[in-house]
């Protein structure tokens, strides 16, 4: 295998992987916040049914992942003027690992459909790779409050619209801190069992 088609081969597995665990979080996030609003009720803190909050979170995950959809509208939630452009932020990055997933795909069925050889990955980067969040797992789990607030320094560089008013954006009173860490934790596992299968192949 040429340097060139080496470099592109770790690119593409690592965009596959991220993609990937972007993908399955999101898909999981539903059942996940039902979950969460049944044990926690925090349907009642916003006077709703958990049928109505469900319903909503619809809604805003068809908004999220539906790149022709260009205005987000919850029924039986208000959404202020900042939180609308955090979501539409928000909304660019998921319909981008979407995006990102489905030609990995692709490239992954042609490639096994052609018999290449293009896609085997080196066994030290899927090590590295592999390894690569146990430097931020400790700081997840100790303060997960601090690690989402850098999250999103990072990922909405120079915009505070993530930090949401219940009182304006009744939302973010359903989406709770371990909502977003379950999605977070399910996203992480998803990532290191790509790359282990990828250490584990022959």
């Amino acid at each position: 295998m040429s340097k060139r088609n080496n470099i592109l081969t770790i690119i593409y597995h690592f965009i596959f992987a991220i993609s990937t665990s972007v993908v399955t979080a999101l898909v999981a996030s539903w059942p996940l916040l039902f979950v969460f609003v049944l044990v926690q009720k925090t349907n009642k803190t916003v006077n709703l049914s958990i049928e109505q909050v469900m319903n909503s979170y619809n809604q805003l995950l068809w908004y999220l992942i539906w790149p022709f959809k260009r205005k987000l509208h919850m029924r039986d939630f208000h959404t202020s003027a900042m939180a609308a452009r955090h979501f539409a932020d928000v909304k660019k990055l998921f319909v981008l690992a979407i995006v990102a997933f489905l030609c990995c795909l692709i490239i992954y069925f042609w490639c096994k459909r052609q018999n290449q050889k293009f896609l085997r990955l080196n066994k030290v980067w899927a090590l590295l790779f592999l390894l690569l969040p146990i430097a931020v797992l400790p700081f997840a789990l100790a303060n997960f409050d601090n690690f989402f607030i850098t999250f999103h320094h990072l990922f909405f560089a120079g915009s505070n619209t993530w930090l949401f008013d219940p009182a304006t954006d009744p939302i973010i009173n359903v989406l709770t801190e371990g909502f977003f860490a379950s999605c977070f934790a399910i996203a992480g596992i998803v990532y290191e069992l790509y790359f282990a299968d990828k250490l584990l192949q022959k």
